[in-house]
């Protein structure tokens, strides 16, 4: 079987669209994921990259900040409830959200250093649940629709391929 091509920018904006237009309608993290699932290249951390610059986005579209926090106290069970993380797989979250806040703050985090001792092949999906998040919290915080964050975020990014 040949080789996956490198994810193209297309990719990108693909995995972006896919996750903010499913999030518009209200799809859960499993519907996600498994509409995302083709676009990850075996052995890749795509496309948890475009993940948290979407969970670094909806830091930024909330306006989180010093002065003003998002606690992250809690932030499994109050913005991914449908989802159970157990043991390491909490530890793989918390380095997700952790690293989309970084990016917010304008660090860049080391994924290849960081995942590879996780000795899976599942840090796109830990960055999709962070995206999905920070979303949730985000829209939670603002008083708004998830479907609100998601077009916002969605326009920011501007035109988007097919």
């Amino acid at each position: 079987m040949p080789a996956r091509k490198v994810p193209t920018p297309q990719d990108a904006a693909i995995a972006r669209r896919i996750l903010l237009d499913g999030m518009a309608r209200d799809t859960g993290v499993s519907g996600l994921a498994g509409e995302l699932a083709a676009l990850h290249p075996r052995g890749n951390t795509f496309p948890g990259e475009v993940f948290l610059q979407v969970a670094a986005d909806a830091l930024e579209w909330c306006g989180a900040s010093r002065a003003e926090p998002l606690a992250l106290e809690g932030m499994p069970e109050r913005f991914l409830p449908e989802c159970a993380f157990r043991g390491r797989q909490n530890k793989k979250l918390q380095f997700a959200v952790l690293a989309a806040a970084a990016l917010r703050g304008g660090v860049e985090p080391d994924l290849l250093g960081e995942v590879a001792w996780w000795q899976t092949d599942d840090f796109w999906q830990y960055a999709l649940y962070a995206a999905v998040a920070y979303i949730r919290a985000a829209a939670s915080g603002a008083g708004v629709p998830v479907r609100r964050v998601c077009q916002e975020l969605a326009q920011r990014a501007g035109p988007q391929p097919g």
